[in-house]
C-alpha cells in the first residue's frame, strides 16, 4: 500500500504533478493519530554525536501497515541529506526496520546514499540497526558557536568553482579583497589546490602587518575542517583524495594560527544571522544546485549537511529524477537553474544546446524580465515549490528566517519566488505566516558578507 498523495490546493503554472512532499506526511499523521505507536529514529556521525526524530507509525496488524514504509523511507532519506550519519537507529516495529535495511544497501534502491553516507562521507559502513524506542541514543548534539568573532588581524576566503574570493579583515573591516578566477574541477594535482589556496592566503596576508586567524568557506561536505566530499575536487584520483582530505590541517599547521573551513552555505547563513541579529535561519542558494546552511536558535553551526539538493520534497512518481542519486523529487530540480532549464522545455523557451549554463540561465532570465508569459511560469512554479519545500523543511528546522539568494534570485524572479511562497503560506500553511520571515539579500542582510563572515569563524 503506497503512501497517500494530496494535491496542493496551488498548482505550479508548469507542473500537474506536483505532489508536495509536506501535505502527503501531514495527511498520514492525522490518518495514524488515533492508532498509531511511536517510531523513533536516531542518526550516528562523527565524533559520537546523535540526532533523534520521532513519529507516529501504523501497528503491525493494521490494514494500512505496509503504508509506513514510503513515509519512513522518505523521512529517513530527508534525515541523512540533512544532519548525516553512518548509523541509523530505528526504535519501531521491526518490519520497518527490515524494509530499511533492504533500501539503504549496497544492492538497494538507495545504494547510493549507503556507500555516500557509508564510506565517502564518514568512513565507516553505513548500517540500520534495530531497537526499542527507548534503546534509540538520546540525543547529543553539540554544535559549535563559530563565527561572530571580529577583532583581529584575520583572513576569510571563499572557494567556489569558477573562482576564489580572499579577504583581509581587520576588526571586522575588510581592508583587501581580491578575486581570481580558476577552474579546479580540471586539475587531478592535489598540489594544486594546496598552492592556489596559499597563494591566496598569502596575498591576503601581505596587506596586514601579522595574521591572528584565517576562516573559509567552499562547496562540499566539511567534517574537522576535511573536505569528505566537494565537486571543486572532483578531478583528484581517489588514491590521491587524502592528500585533499588533510589539505587544510596541513595549512593551519604549516601558517601556526587558527583555521576553520566550513560548508560555504552555513557561511551564508551564518552572514545572514549577523546581518539580521537574529538566529534559526535557514539559507537556501538558488544556484547551479541547491546549496543551504542554517543557524539554529542558539546561534550554532550544528555539523549538519545541509545537503538539501539531495532531500526530497514532491513525492509524485513522476517527479524527476536527480541526475547523481537517481531518487526523485529532490530539492536540486525544484530550487536552481536545473528546475528553470526542465521547466524552460514546458515552457516552449528554445534555450541553445552550445552555451554554457549561465548563458542558458541569462537567455531564459532575459526573457523574463521581457515580460514573457512562459518565463514567468517558470519563475511562478519555483515560488510554489518554495512555498511548499519551507513548509516541509519547517518540519525539520526550527526556522525564523529563511534567507533566498543565488543567481536565480536575481531581477524579477526574487520578487516572483517570495509572491508564490506568500501565496501558498496565506492559503495552505497560515500559521507559517507568523512564524518565518522570508528575506531576499537587500542591503541590510549583505551588510555583513561572505568574507567577513568567514573570516569571523575561528576562536582566538
Amino acid at each position: 500500500m503506497s503512501l497517500q498523495l494530496i494535491p496542493p490546493r496551488i498548482q505550479p503554472p508548469l507542473d500537474e504533478n506536483f505532489s508536495p512532499a509536506i501535505l502527503a506526511n501531514q495527511n498520514f499523521q492525522r490518518e495514524v493519530e488515533s492508532v498509531g505507536v511511536r517510531l523513533v529514529l536516531g542518526l550516528e556521525r562523527s565524533g559520537g554525536e546523535v540526532s533523534r526524530f520521532e513519529t507516529k507509525v501504523y501497528p503491525e496488524g493494521h490494514p494500512n501497515f505496509e503504508s509506513n514504509f514510503q513515509y519512513i523511507e522518505r523521512i529517513v532519506k530527508f534525515l541523512l541529506w540533512q544532519r548525516g550519519g553512518h548509523a541509523l537507529y530505528v526504535g519501531g516495529p521491526i518490519r520497518i526496520t527490515e524494509y530499511l535495511r533492504k533500501i539503504y544497501s549496497a544492492s538497494g534502491a538507495r545504494s547510493f546514499d549507503y556507500n555516500f553516507m557509508g564510506e565517502q562521507v564518514y568512513e565507516k559502513k553505513f548500517s540500520v540497526i534495530a531497537c526499542d524506542e527507548d534503546e534509540v541514543p538520546a540525543s547529543h548534539e553539540t554544535g559549535k558557536l563559530l563565527g561572530r568573532n571580529l577583532k583581529g588581524h584575520r583572513i576569510g576566503f571563499d572557494l567556489g568553482a569558477s573562482d576564489r574570493k580572499v579577504s583581509a579583515v581587520i576588526d571586522g573591516t575588510p581592508v583587501y579583497s581580491e578575486e581570481v578566477v580558476w577552474e579546479p574541477r580540471k586539475h587531478t594535482d592535489p598540489e594544486y589546490h594546496y598552492r592556489e589556496v596559499m597563494t591566496a592566503l598569502k596575498t591576503a596576508a601581505s596587506k596586514m602587518p601579522r595574521v591572528d586567524a584565517i576562516g573559509g568557506s567552499s562547496a562540499g561536505i566539511y567534517i574537522d575542517n576535511r573536505p569528505m566530499v566537494a565537486s571543486l575536487f572532483r578531478g583528484i584520483p581517489q588514491a590521491q583524495f587524502g592528500k585533499i582530505k588533510n589539505m587544510f590541517l596541513r595549512i593551519r599547521k604549516e601558517i601556526g594560527v587558527p583555521l576553520e573551513v566550513i560548508n560555504d552555505g552555513d557561511v551564508t547563513a551564518l552572514a545572514g544571522s549577523m546581518s539580521i541579529e537574529d538566529n534559526a535561519i535557514l539559507g537556501i542558494a538558488l544556484g547551479s544546485s541547491e546549496a543551504a546552511g542554517y543557524v539554529n536558535s542558539e546561534g550554532h553551526i550544528m555539523g549538519w549537511l545541509n545537503e538539501l539538493a539531495f532531500a526530497p520534497i514532491d513525492y509524485s512518481p513522476n517527479a524527476p529524477d536527480e541526475e547523481w542519486s537517481g531518487d526523485k523529487g529532490c530539492g536540486a530540480n525544484y530550487f536552481s537553474q536545473q528546475c528553470v532549464f526542465r521547466l524552460a522545455l514546458k515552457a516552449v523557451i528554445e534555450i541553445p544546446a552550445d552555451v554554457t549554463d549561465a548563458e542558458k540561465l541569462k537567455i531564459v532570465q532575459e526573457k523574463l524580465e521581457a515580460g514573457h508569459e512562459g518565463a514567468l511560469n517558470i519563475w511562478k512554479s519555483m515560488g510554489i515549490y518554495l512555498g511548499y519545500g519551507i513548509a516541509h523543511y519547517a518540519d525539520f528546522y526550527d526556522i525564523k528566517h529563511v534567507l533566498i539568494l543565488g543567481r536565480c534570485t536575481s531581477g524579477r524572479g526574487g520578487d516572483l519566488l517570495l509572491e508564490g511562497a506568500h501565496k501558498v503560506f496565506e492559503t495552505e500553511f497560515p500559521e507559517l505566516m507568523k512564524k518565518i520571515e522570508l528575506h531576499l539579500p537587500d542591503e541590510k542582510v549583505r551588510r555583513v558578507g561572505q568574507s567577513v563572515a568567514a573570516a569571523s569563524l575561528p576562536v582566538l
